[in-house]
């Protein structure tokens, strides 16, 4: 769903550790498949291969420029955990050594204006006693290394760090703990939750940072409080006096639309909200004089789940609010506001670049380039003339780079591609058709090494959820769905943009609104239909699969069509009524439909998968968190139901105690697997192979404890 998207975070997330030889289980596929589809596979990763893929995230570049910090991520199978270290590199030379190299993950890396030091989270065991297990704190090291030291031991954890200007204060948030009623209820009557009520609201704090010699932990200082607003993102003001941040009445993802912008005066703690707009108003940066804020905002609009976000400023003091993005037709993501300009990022179609806006006469002019690049993450030396980023041209893998802004020279920092050296993989192809109503839809082609015209091929359609997702074609460690695997049997894949997806425009992402699912599957089976016009894919080897939204359309499908073999259903919707009255985000739903199940119940029947299924036939996978609280399980649970009840093939796995997303290693692989055998049977005809008596014991890719560099 599209808050996932604006949320500091996706995610996301997930392209995990080091690449291994070879193992039992590719053997034991090789034993399973005829001759020439077993030595394809043998040049391509494992499914465990895939799970243990590093990648690099979340660069932040050093003031002066010299160094950048960056998240690796890694697969830890011991305890069952994707987690991060921090890295850092030399822009120069591109030399590179690990930081952090302590148990659990090190995130959230920020350099002190000096420059002398970085500050990060941690989960990791505290060093100070009492310390509460599994909460993230925040930890200091100097940026030439040695032992990290702890600064806080919040009851709750810290969300979300920045330093101040002079270096000498951090400011932090943090849940509040739980109160001594709640506590006492809780003592006379045992766990319950009243719904919409129970709240621990997120507050800021500050720490000082402490002299090297001094042992003691230092003393928080609480900066805002009460039970009126949660805090969001915050930021200080160029002269460390103020903070700004935004707030919304509560935590609750309902709560969103009432997220407004706030300054709080660091010495006396005054606090001033200074944006009151109808809807979302988020992450607040400085202009460089200190007189003005800009921000996210979605300007009174009441469809902001799909209109456009827009960049506005307003006096730091408050008064009415400037739009200065109405001309840009796309979300854009506020970085920073410098004397040269502001700057965001913003998705173009299946690329995404770093944009300067210009406040004074509202230009926006690209900065980064090639045209064909998908570039994330950006982080700006103090003068703004150098800046790191996440990005990967077509049919490459995602790598840390360093640029100099002005003229635009990027350099590669960071070499995870070389994993997939070993390996044949898939090309990627950005192709286009045009739907039933007439619009263009895009969508990702990916073949095989040895793709020939005039041979025809299975094709399974892979669905991004969102809506508001998109599909690029770069390089991915493979998560929920074995694609390389898939494309090395002899398979062609496609990942369509249906309308609704990011990166289009406004008018692209409304295009199924009070359209949901009918909308999606014509441009899913038009772009099935323009391959097989091209006479690349069999029509008797079509299947698909996809998760949350990408789940809905394949449930869609699986209700609407006799056209695919077989069909995956990822934490999927299977009728509106049921999601909106179980999910944890029902203004979703009110705003797509423009109407709750009351007010037009016509609507949610047209639009749910579960009104169409006694036409369903095609045999259908369904895989769901027992937790979820975004596409409720409810949803699998009537589709494997009413699938039964008429006959239809039915597979329904639950993966207990998770939520919307399956996020350890080990459950990873068995979504993997399922799938995997799922279309070997229906697309290839294969019979499982019989499964192991013992599983392979698997090495821990747990790094020894050595953070003392």
């Amino acid at each position: 769903m599209r808050h996932l998207r604006q949320t500091p975070h996706v995610i996301g997330p997930l392209m995990l550790a080091c690449l291994l030889s070879v193992r039992a289980d590719a053997q034991q596929a090789k034993s399973a498949v005829p001759a020439p589809a077993a030595a394809a596979l043998s040049t391509t990763p494992t499914i465990d291969q895939s799970l243990e893929m590093k990648g690099a995230f979340s660069p932040q570049i050093s003031p002066d420029g010299k160094y950048i910090v960056y998240e690796v991520a890694r697969t830890n199978w011991e305890d069952n955990a994707f987690e991060r270290d921090l890295w850092i590199a030399d822009t120069a030379t591109g030399d590179a050594h690990q930081l952090t190299a302590s148990k659990k993950s090190s995130t959230n890396a920020w350099w002190s204006p000096d420059g002398k030091w970085i500050a990060f989270l941690s989960d990791r065991p505290g060093q100070v006693s009492g310390t509460p297990e599994g909460k993230k704190q925040i930890y200091l090291i100097a940026a030439d290394g040695g032992e990290a030291r702890q600064l806080t031991k919040t009851e709750t954890g810290v969300n979300n760090l920045a330093w101040s200007p002079d270096s000498g204060t951090i400011a932090f948030s943090a849940e509040d703990p739980e109160p001594k009623a709640m506590k006492d209820r809780k003592e006379k009557y045992g766990e319950y939750e009243v719904v919409h009520a129970d709240y621990n609201m997120t507050h800021i704090w500050t720490v000082k940072i402490p002299a090297p010699e001094t042992s003691a932990l230092p003393d928080g200082k609480r900066l805002t409080e009460g039970s009126t607003f949660s805090v969001g993102e915050f930021t200080w003001s160029p002269d460390g006096t103020r903070i700004a941040f935004s707030a919304q009445r509560d935590p609750d993802l309902i709560s969103a639309e009432t997220a407004d912008i706030y300054v709080v005066s660091v010495g006396d703690r005054k606090v001033k909200k200074i944006v009151d707009t109808p809807g979302p108003d988020r992450n607040p940066q400085w202009s460089p004089d200190g007189k003005q804020i800009a921000f996210e905002t979605t300007a009174g609009s009441k469809y902001f789940f799909y209109t456009n976000v827009k960049i506005a400023v307003v006096d730091a003091g408050g008064g009415t609010p400037r739009v200065l993005t109405d001309a840009f037709d796309e979300d854009p993501g506020l970085i920073a506001w410098a004397p040269e300009g502001i700057y965001f990022a913003a998705e173009q179609k299946t690329y995404a670049h770093l944009f300067r806006l210009n406040p004074d006469t509202k230009a926006v002019e690209k900065l980064s380039a090639p045209d064909h690049l998908a570039a994330f993450s950006f982080s700006f030396s103090k003068d703004f003339k150098q800046v790191a980023y996440r990005a990967a041209l077509e049919n490459e893998y995602a790598e840390i780079f360093t640029a100099s802004v002005a003229p635009w020279q990027p350099k590669k920092v960071t070499s995870f591609g070389d994993q997939l050296k070993p390996f044949k993989v898939a090309h990627r192809e950005v192709i286009s058709w045009k739907s039933s109503d007439g619009a263009t839809i895009e969508g990702v082609l990916y073949t095989p090494p040895d793709f020939k015209l005039g041979k025809k091929y299975p094709l399974l359609v892979v669905i991004h959820g969102g809506p508001t997702g998109v599909d690029q074609p770069i390089l991915n460690a493979d998560r929920y769905y074995p694609i390389e695997r898939f494309v090395a049997k002899g398979a062609l894949i496609l990942r369509p943009n249906y309308r609704g997806s990011a990166g289009y425009g406004e008018k692209f992402r409304a295009l199924n609104v009070r359209n949901l699912g009918v909308g999606d599957y014509a441009d899913v089976i038009s772009g099935v239909d323009a391959l097989i016009a091209k006479g690349y894919v069999d029509k008797d080897r079509v299947g698909s699969m996809g998760w949350s939204e990408g789940g809905y359309i394949s449930a869609f499908i699986t209700a609407s069509s006799d056209r695919f073999k077989a069909v995956s259903v990822g934490a999927g919707i299977s009728d509106w009524m049921t999601y909106y009255v179980n999910t944890d985000i029902t203004p979703f739903t009110r705003q797509y439909l423009h109407a709750t199940p009351w007010d037009d119940p016509e609507i949610y029947k047209k639009t749910s998968p579960i009104t169409y299924v006694a036409k369903a036939k095609t045999p259908t996978l369904i895989q769901h968190g027992e937790n979820d609280r975004r596409v409720p399980i409810p949803n699998g649970y009537e589709l494997r139901q009413a699938l039964e009840d008429h006959g239809v093939p039915v597979k329904m796995v639950i993966y207990k105690g998770f939520g919307h997303g399956i996020t350890k290693p080990k459950q990873q692989r068995a979504v993997m697997e399922e799938n995997e055998k799922w279309f070997a049977k229906y697309i290839w005809s294969e019979e499982p192979a019989p499964a192991p008596a013992t599983a392979p014991e698997k090495k821990s890719s747990k790094p020894e404890k050595t953070e003392n560099q």
